[in-house]
């Protein structure tokens, strides 16, 4: 795994339920603001539970793609709480 990969899964880790960031705010406090297609794919490279991606979305508000169904995503999001 690659550096940004693991600063990207530990920030994705510390959003907080019913919360979340989208891809621009993750690569941002990564630190390379124009990296927001690299968060995306190193998301969906994970299927560890414990790093909750699904709490990633697009800028525009849309959930957007999610290794499990973009609708599995949705449902996780509102189960959580989020109305966004």
């Amino acid at each position: 795994m690659t550096p940004f990969a693991s600063h990207v899964y530990a920030i994705v880790k510390q959003i907080p339920r019913g919360k979340t960031l989208t891809y621009k705010q993750v690569a941002i406090a990564a630190g390379r603001p124009g990296a927001c297609r690299a968060v995306g794919t190193i998301l969906s490279r994970n299927f560890d539970p414990t790093i909750p991606c699904h709490r990633v979305i697009r800028s525009d508000g849309k959930t957007g793609g999610y290794n499990r169904g973009e609708g599995r995503k949705a449902e996780r999001l509102r189960e959580e709480g989020f109305s966004g």
